[in-house]
């Protein structure tokens, strides 16, 4: 769909410097415009964004109008209040660090616009700053006291720019509107934008090249154009309706804050945040399953600064014993314990990467379900066995490919067990109306739940064996309804 972007501005004396624009209004003109649509964006260049300043109901109003807004509200909240507390400079950006260390003044101010700093050895600062807190023009005062840190952040006014100023604004909005709101097309016109994110050189992606492309296909019936980034794409990502993440989500990771920007703009997201946080640590999983009564493996907490009684542990849950990491995925981090010996060994191990551990009773089983659940619907249903000569669908040891997971069957949702499908179903609804695989072993006393996924793999030739096409068209439908709802 083509961007339409408003400029807002105090009085139009405040544009002379630059070229007239179509887009431009006044903030009163705006805030009586109430017929706007609501997919335009708004760039709100007032000079007071202040707490019920008229810059201030711009924001507030093109959120309720359900627009696009830099800077959101909450942004602004976040500049008034960044005088409670100092921001240490992150020591991590080494282009920073050079460039203070050459510096023979113990304060420094800069101007950021649109994410763009005067002196291009900050680049890297200044996009870091502008995505923490997006705001057309940012003032930011660096002073050393033993350290150097941020010791005011503001948002700049354009009637306080001067000359040399004016014109590295009007390049840097020239620049922002160029690479992040989008020109319109010569080619079909689509209702919504969708961005796929995906990470073209990750090990086990959560889709391959061709499932990519099929989303792609799909999301074109469903009247929306989508398009893959990546994490470079991070500033561009205003300029669509909805987020779609296909790689490995984790919490303190960038999969993260791109579902936290989306949540926070209003977009349409898969995976919702909340999904992330509820999924991605399987202490959290474990303790809301457990709470809610659904069926799972024994389990127990292991934390390393407290005494652990591993033989006790080892009679409750019986050998084998599994251990995990509360944060890994594809069996990444996931270890089995033979004896009391082992047990102790593999903890202390596993112990470097997470300061606790969940210990849980071991379950053969020759393959664990899959069913894939979509806004509280089964989807697919997917048989994975365990990796040849392993306890685990997937096998890091192994140096071959072919050795590295194990086979898979594709069923239609009607041909897996009812209560494997029935506690899939609870299980996701504690969860969330997103995108979730629930993995679950069948034992003799009734289906567990192993794990949730909230970025559960869709391959092609495996997820869609059964379905085929119509499993990216169930998909992409109903990021249409989503977006339609919205």
């Amino acid at each position: 769909m083509q961007q339409h972007v408003h400029l807002i501005i105090d009085n139009a004396a405040d544009w002379q410097p630059y070229y007239p624009s179509q887009s431009l209004l006044t903030a009163s003109e705006y805030l009586q415009s109430a017929h706007l649509q609501s997919r335009y964006h708004v760039l709100n260049l007032c000079n007071d964004l202040s707490y019920l300043s008229t810059g201030y109901y711009v924001s507030l109003l093109a959120e309720a109008r359900g627009q696009r807004v830099m800077p959101s509200v909450a942004t602004i909240n976040d500049l008034t209040n960044f005088s409670h507390y100092q921001l240490l400079i992150n020591t991590a950006d080494r282009s920073l660090t050079k460039y203070l260390q050459s510096y023979d003044q113990k304060s420094l101010s800069l101007l950021i616009c649109f994410g763009l700093c005067e002196q291009p050895e900050l680049a890297s600062f200044a996009r870091q700053i502008f995505e923490r807190y997006p705001c057309p023009i940012l003032k930011v005062e660096l002073e050393f006291s033993g350290r150097w840190h941020i010791n005011k952040l503001t948002s700049g006014a354009l009637n306080e720019l001067n000359d040399e100023q004016q014109s590295f604004f009007g390049n840097s909005l020239d620049h922002f509107s160029k690479r992040v709101w989008r020109k319109a097309r010569t080619r079909k016109e689509y209702r919504f934008d969708l961005a796929i994110l995906y990470n073209p050189d990750e090990a086990i992606p959560t889709s391959d090249k061709k499932a990519l492309a099929q989303f792609i296909k799909a999301a074109k019936e469903a009247d929306i154009e989508a398009e893959l980034i990546t994490a470079n794409d991070f500033n561009r990502l205003l300029e669509f309706d909805a987020l779609f993440i296909r790689e490995t989500t984790r919490i303190n990771h960038y999969t993260y804050h791109f579902a936290k920007k989306a949540e926070a703009n209003g977009m349409v997201v898969i995976d919702h945040p909340d999904s992330i946080v509820k999924c991605a640590n399987k202490v959290f999983l474990t303790e809301l399953l457990d709470k809610h009564k659904v069926a799972t493996p024994k389990t127990e907490l292991l934390l390393s600064q407290s005494e652990i009684d591993y033989q006790a542990i080892g009679e409750r849950l019986g050998y084998p014993v599994v251990l995990k990491i509360p944060d890994g995925s594809f069996s990444i981090g996931v270890e089995k314990a033979e004896s009391l010996e082992q047990f102790k060994q593999v903890a202390a191990e596993l112990f470097k990467q997470s300061t606790i551990l969940l210990a849980q009773e071991f379950m053969k089983t020759e393959y664990d379900w899959r069913i894939g659940v979509l806004n509280n619907r089964p989807i697919y249903a997917c048989q994975y066995f365990m990796a040849r000569n392993h306890w685990q669908i997937y096998n890091h040891s192994e140096s071959s490919s072919r050795g590295k997971s194990g086979s898979f069957a594709t069923l239609g949702v009607h041909q897996a067990p009812k209560d494997v499908v029935r506690l899939a179903l609870q299980a996701t609804r504690l969860i969330g109306d997103g995108l979730y695989g629930v993995d679950i072993k069948q034992t003799p006393k009734g289906p567990v739940v192993i794990e949730i996924n909230d970025n559960p793999s869709i391959e092609s030739g495996v997820e869609d064996k059964h379905l085929g096409y119509e499993l990216y068209r169930l998909i992409m439908a109903d990021f249409g309804r989503r977006l339609d709802e919205y």
